[in-house]
């Protein structure tokens, strides 16, 4: 079959779809391809939703991956506001959810992304309890924070994750008073550790934001629809016009696993198992982005990536896959932050536990530094702070998987890149 009778459906329109069905026009792809979003929105960008965009420093048009006229000039049928209900494997069709119309596919992708994670609390059902996930989300959420810094309005924040934070500072700027509860010790402790989780709750607090660390949320108060508290499981209740859940997210696997597909143990972070070229247990299915579970071959462990980088180059990896154009899927993945006048950028992967020393490049207390999370001499994981060009090195010392002295590595004035094997 040559491929202009082919049909390439795309399930999810955030920016793995759309840079997959990119790709397989600019990879000469001559079929049929299908780009399914259960949003309205044209496909965009998350990051802007916690940064620019929510800042106001953005236009609204600036977060989409493509203009609107683009999907038609490349033949690309995007179906907008749309979910699809059904896989059928057998019959290699999908169905849409609001008809049930059936839609042929010869390889399909799933780019289903994540879903935010609920407060399972009194008071969620309150009009001052917010997410922040989608466009539209950003949208109310901006417009939240401006009124608390007019009104010198509070926000509580559940979650000292990325969003979390960013939301912290955003609402900061804003003028709005911040309280953020973390069950853990310090802010982002899951992804930095102690080590480096006290660098930003520090910032945050030279800001003007409040922590309450090793409590969780147990019940939103309002009145009349309205949020008026926010009581936390030590006894605490923390004045509130807002709540922000926060608290990570979830893969969209329920159409995945509908389809019988095999799925990735939670200790992975769940998500649709796939192997290096992103192919699921259908060997005519695949998944990127945030949904997927892929067997790193750096890490040598499966890992499920929830960063604006891995959707970047995910969907056209998988596009090429799909293609027939297989190659080894192993980014080192990465992510970056802005915070106030700190920026950030992050390359590996080193949860607590797999590390025995954190190295520390330059002035922490300054917060111009890049801090390395080495075992055994090896480079797993390094994060720049207000330091900038030096992703490319760092992930060469990942990749190198080689010892190296600490010492040196320590030392900023020895050369990064003369430590690269």
């Amino acid at each position: 079959m040559v491929d202009a009778d082919q049909t390439f459906v795309i399930v999810g329109g955030g920016l793995a779809g759309a840079k997959a069905a990119e790709t397989l026009r600019a990879e000469g792809f001559t079929g049929r391809v299908i780009l399914i979003c259960d949003e309205r929105d044209h496909p965009y960008e998350r990051p802007p939703l916690s940064k620019g965009y929510l800042l106001g420093k953005k236009e609204r048009d600036s977060v989409f991956v493509h203009e609107p006229a683009w999907y038609a000039r490349h033949d690309i049928e995007l179906h907008l506001g749309q979910t699809v209900d059904d896989i059928d494997r057998t019959a290699k069709t999908v169905r849409f959810g609001d008809d049930g119309t059936l839609v042929h596919y010869d390889k399909l992708l799933v780019a289903t992304g994540a879903e935010p994670r609920r407060l399972d609390i009194p008071g969620t059902d309150l009009a001052g309890v917010h997410h922040l996930r989608r466009l539209s989300h950003a949208e109310r959420l901006k417009g939240v924070l401006a009124a608390l810094g007019r009104d010198n309005g509070h926000i509580v924040i559940a979650g000292a994750g990325w969003i979390g934070l960013e939301v912290a500072a955003a609402a900061r700027e804003y003028g709005a008073e911040v309280t953020v509860v973390e069950p853990e010790s310090t802010p982002l402790h899951s992804v930095l550790g102690p080590e480096l989780g006290n660098v930003f709750a520090e910032l945050h607090r030279d800001h003007g934001v409040r922590f309450h660390f090793g409590a969780r949320l147990t019940e939103i108060v309002g009145q009349d629809g309205m949020v008026l508290a926010a009581r936390t499981d030590d006894g605490e209740e923390h004045p509130a016009h807002d709540v922000l859940a926060a608290i990570g997210a979830a893969p969209r696997t329920a159409l995945a696993e509908a389809a019988g597909l095999t799925l990735a143990d939670r200790a992975y972070g769940g998500g649709i198992e796939v192997d290096e070229h992103l192919r699921t247990s259908d060997p005519d299915i695949y998944a990127a982005g945030d949904v997927a579970a892929v067997h790193h071959a750096l890490f040598d462990t499966r890992l499920r990536v929830e960063h604006w980088a891995n959707a970047l180059n995910g969907g056209p990896a998988a596009a090429r896959a799909m293609l027939g154009r297989e190659s080894t899927y192993d980014r080192v993945p990465y992510f970056f932050s802005d915070q106030y006048d700190m920026g950030m950028e992050y390359s590996g992967w080193a949860p607590p536990g797999s590390y025995d020393q954190v190295v520390i490049r330059g002035d922490a207390g300054k917060r111009e530094f890049i801090a390395f999370w080495v075992k055994e001499g090896r480079v797993l994981a390094g994060m720049n702070v207000n330091v900038w060009d030096v992703t490319e090195t760092v992930q060469q010392l990942i990749r190198s998987r080689s010892q190296v002295d600490t010492e040196a590595l320590a030392d900023p004035h020895v050369p990064l890149d003369t430590l690269v094997p």
